[in-house]
C-alpha cells in the first residue's frame, strides 16, 4: 500500500548498525530456526529470524508434559531443548543462507563459559547478524535466569560476552524482577548493544480433578496475550531508562499490539506464542503496520518509536 506521495512507507529500522527491512522479528523458541515455518511464511519478508536457543552442547530439555494451554496464552517448560551449536551451524544456519533476512542467534547456557563457547564459535560466521543472549529463561534451574535477576551478575556476563563477540549483542531480560529499569541499566553498563524484553512470566497450572501439576516441571513460562499489558509497561520503563535500542515482545497477537510496543519505545518487535495459533501472523503484522502508517500519513515507522511519552 502506498501513501499520498505514491511511495510505500519506509518500514526499515536500525539496531546497532544493523539495518532491518522492517521491525518484525520472531520470538526465540516459537519459530524453530525458520525451517519449520518456511512453508507457511515467506521468510524473506521478515525483519529477522530469531533462532531457538543454542547451547554449546546438546540439551535434552525438561521431562514431559512440558506445555499447557491457559487463559489468554500458554505455559511452557521446554527447558531450552536443542541439538547444540555444531548441529545448529551445519543444519539450521546453512538453511538460512538461502534467505534474504537478518539472522539473530539466541544463545543459552548454564555458566558463563557455556555462553562464551557458543559466542566464540559463531564469531566467524557472516550469516549471523546479531546475538541474543538468553539470561531470562525461567525453566532452566542452573544459570540462565540466575544471571538475569541479579544486576551485578547481568553486568558481568554482558561484559564478558561483549569482549569475545564479533556481532552486536542483545541481552534478553526477564520480567521476573523487582525493577526492569535497574536490569536494563546493568545490561547497558556491561556493554550491550540492545536489550529485548520481556521473556515469559513464571506461572503454574494444577489439574483439579487429578489434583496434580499439569507440567512435570511444576512451573512454566507464561506467554501469549495475557502478558501483553505487562510487557508494554516494562518496555516503556526500559526504553526510558537506557539509551540503547529496545526490542519489545510479550503477547503480541496483532499489528495493533506491535504498534503499541513501538509507541512505548521499542525499535523493533518480536512475535512469539501467536506463531503457534497462526503460523502466518508475522506477515499479517507487517501488513497491518504498513497500512497503519499509510492511514496516518506517516512516511517512516521510525517516527513512531517512543512517540507516547
Amino acid at each position: 500500500m502506498k501513501n499520498d506521495t505514491g511511495r510505500r512507507p519506509d518500514l526499515s529500522v536500525v539496531i546497532a548498525g544493523v539495518e532491518f527491512k522492517n521491525p518484525v522479528m520472531t520470538g526465540s523458541g516459537t519459530f524453530g530456526s525458520g525451517m519449520e515455518y518456511a512453508e507457511f511464511v515467506d521468510l524473506n519478508r521478515l525483519g529477522a529470524v530469531v533462532t531457538k536457543g543454542v547451547s554449546n552442547v546438546p540439551w535434552p530439555g525438561n521431562p514431559t508434559p512440558r506445555v499447557a494451554e491457559v487463559y489468554g496464552g500458554m505455559l511452557n517448560a521446554i527447558g531450552l531443548q536443542n541439538p547444540g551449536v555444531d548441529v545448529f551451524i551445519e543444519r539450521d544456519l546453512a538453511f538460512l543462507e538461502d534467505y534474504d533476512t537478518k539472522v539473530i542467534v539466541n544463545v543459552c547456557g548454564k555458566s558463563i563459559r557455556d555462553y562464551l563457547d557458543v559466542v566464540e564459535k559463531l564469531a566467524d560466521l557472516k550469516r549471523v547478524d546479531m546475538l541474543e543472549i538468553n539470561v531470562s529463561c525461567p525453566n532452566v534451574k542452573e544459570g540462565a535466569i540466575a544471571f538475569g535477576v541479579n544486576a551485578d551478575s547481568l553486568f558481568e556476563i554482558t561484559q564478558k560476552i561483549k569482549r569475545v563477540a564479533a556481532q552486536p549483542v542483545i541481552m534478553k531480560l526477564t520480567p521476573n524482577v523487582t525493577s526492569i529499569s535497574e536490569m536494563a541499566k546493568a545490561a547497558e553498563a556491561g556493554g550491550a548493544d540492545a536489550i529485548s524484553l520481556i521473556n515469559t512470566l513464571t506461572g503454574m497450572k494444577i489439574d483439579v480433578e487429578r489434583q496434580s501439576f499439569v507440567l512435570a516441571n511444576k512451573t512454566g513460562g507464561l506467554s501469549g496475550p495475557a502478558i501483553h499489558p505487562v510487557a508494554v509497561r516494562m518496555v516503556y520503563e526500559a526504553a526510558h531508562a537506557v539509551g540503547i535500542p529496545v526490542i519489545g515482545m510479550g503477547g503480541i497477537a496483532s499489528w495493533e499490539d506491535a504498534v503499541e510496543m513501538m509507541l512505548a519505545g521499542a525499535t523493533a518487535v518480536a512475535v512469539g506464542a501467536m506463531n503457534f495459533a497462526d503460523p502466518r501472523i508475522t506477515e499479517k503484522v507487517i501488513d497491518g503496520m504498513e497500512d497503519y502508517l499509510v492511514r496516518h500519513g506517516i512516511d517512516s515507522i521510525r517516527s513512531i518509536i517512543g512517540a507516547v511519552k
